[in-house]
Order: C-alpha cells, then structure tokens, then sequence
C-alpha cells in the first residue's frame, strides 16, 4: 500500500471531523474508539485490491494523525489545512490577517499604519525568505507511513507540495521516530547543490498487530474445541500466513511464540518473534445444546477454585 503525506492532503476540500464521522469536540478516547474501528473496517489487508477501500483508509489515518495531535488539531481547528503546512507560523498568519481586513498599503515600502511589511508576513507564515548558501539548506518533514511499510521495509511514493511525488526508501524494522534522508531533495541553492531532506517517519497504528521493539502481538480468535484438542491453525505474520501449532488443552489468554516472524531489529540481520494470544470464542448462537454441554462440563473443574489467584490478602 502506498503511504500519503500531508503534501498529498493540503488541497482535500473534506471536513477532518467529517472524514471520521465526529463532531468538533469529540473526546480523545472516542476519537481513538472510532478511527480504530473505521481503520478495521477499511484496512487494505481486509479489503484486497479495492482502490477506493485503500484512499478511504488513507483519509482516516490522515484525519486520526492530525487530530489525535493536539498542536496540529488547535492548528486545523484554526487555519484549516493551510496551518498544516511544514513551517506554518500562526503568529504572522494572523498579523496577516489583521492586515487584510483593512489595513492600507503603502505603494512605496508596502507598508500598513502600524508598520508591517507586507512582504515579510507572507514569507513569514511560510518559514522565511530563501538564503543563497554555495550549497542549499537541508530541510526536515515528517510523514505517515503503515505499519506493515514500517515493519517490511521497502519504497514508499509520498507527495509533497512543490516537488510531487518523491520515493521514499523505508528501511526494515523502522519504528515511529526512525529518520530516512533524501539526497538533493531539501532547499535549492544557487551556484551551488540542493541539500537534502530529512524525513522523520511515523508509523500508523495496525488494527490487529502491536508492536514491542521487534516483537509483535496479535489476539487470534479460537474455537472452544480448539483449545480442548488442540489445532493447527493459520496466522497472520507481516510475511502471510503461517501455520501454527495449538497445543491440546490450551488456556483462553495463552501467549504462543512463531520465532522470527516479527520485525527486523535495526542493525543486525536477526528479527523479532511474534506473539499469538489465544482469545476463546464462543458460538454465536445460546440455544438448548449449549446449555446442557456447559452443564456437563461442570463437574471436569471439581473443587478448583479458578479464582483462586486472584485473593487478595489482609
């Protein structure tokens, strides 16, 4: 899947909160609540080659990363996406908006009554006038990228406003903070090179899979005959399925391990484990037959008392 940056979504004419389904004070929990079951629901994995799936997963987890934020959400809920833009400075966007609506412009030194240039507020909002170094000035960014991009590796295309879409190599095993640099991609300089472009990644949440250093966890549903006789079962790994062993008179809650199927650990050639928790699933439907067979299950526990851990003492 390919990742967007917020270049990508300066022109998008929807509504942030609109994309998600929320109102402009949602809570911080049902807004994490409410992208996450969106997120399920759209998620390329659960929607194979269904492209409008896809763009619809890349809006809610553009809408969740910039409102999730509180710096960027105060930002949005003000300026909308322009006050998104890398180097926006609120401050000058609205001195400059004091001017606009009615300040007078001298045609000699285009300035307003209280002294203001015009020319520097606008270069202002957007990081300052260009220098002439020999070499350009290196620039920094930020994007978003999926967590299987993240945890796989590989060539991300990412669109960026004024430069189009660059193609951004993540390496193996890169986690929300790891920084990738694109030569030649940062501010122009006359007579001499480009400098380059840091990009500092960050890493959307998964709906299934959670991440520990190079480890990974995942909840697999099974079946009550499962755990009582044990099954071979097929689990999903950032690689694809693997077969997994569940061994005979397992427990609901029990951790197995399928070694080197998590990430790639950053600097060597080894990688994580992923870790399977079993979570027992009953049948949907409470009939007659169901009751009795709990009933008969009954006396298997004798006097245990399965609670017994749980005691607190005095």
């Amino acid at each position: 899947m390919h990742s967007a940056g917020l270049g990508y979504y300066l022109g998008m004419d929807k509504d942030l909160y609109a994309v998600l389904g929320v109102s402009r004070s949602v809570s911080d929990d049902e807004l994490r609540k409410t992208y996450r079951k969106l997120a399920r629901e759209h998620h390329p994995d659960v929607n194979p080659n269904d492209s409008k799936a896809e763009e619809r997963f890349k809006e809610i987890s553009f809408a969740y990363e910039v409102l999730s934020d509180k710096d960027k959400r105060r930002r949005y809920d003000e300026f909308g996406m322009q006050g998104l833009s890398e180097g926006f400075d609120a401050n000058q966007a609205r001195a400059y908006e004091r001017w606009s609506r009615g300040a007078h412009r001298s045609p000699q030194w285009e300035r307003d009554s209280s002294g203001v240039n015009l020319e520097d507020l606008l270069s202002g909002m957007f990081g300052g006038r260009a220098s002439a170094p020999i070499r350009g000035q290196d620039a920094e960014g930020e994007i978003t990228i999926d967590f299987l991009d993240a945890v796989r590796g590989g060539e991300v295309r990412v669109q960026f406003a004024g430069k189009g879409a660059l193609r951004v190599r993540v390496p193996a095993g890169s986690d929300s903070g790891t920084k990738v640099r694109l030569k030649g991609q940062g501010e122009p300089g006359p007579g001499g090179a480009s400098g380059d472009l840091y990009l500092t990644l960050r890493v959307r949440p998964h709906p299934f899979f959670t991440r520990d250093g190079a480890d990974l966890s995942l909840d697999v549903p099974v079946t009550l005959p499962e755990l009582i006789l044990g099954a071979s079962i097929d689990v999903p790994t950032p690689d694809g399925p693997a077969k997994m062993t569940i061994p005979k008179a397992s427990s609901n809650g029990q951790r197995l391990r399928l070694r080197g199927k998590g990430a790639v650990r950053r600097g060597s050639d080894g990688r994580g484990d992923l870790y399977v928790r079993l979570v027992a699933k009953l049948p949907d439907s409470q009939d007659e037959a169901m009751e009795k067979l709990a009933k008969e299950m009954e006396p298997l526990y004798g006097d245990d008392d399965v609670r017994q851990r749980l005691k607190v003492g005095r």
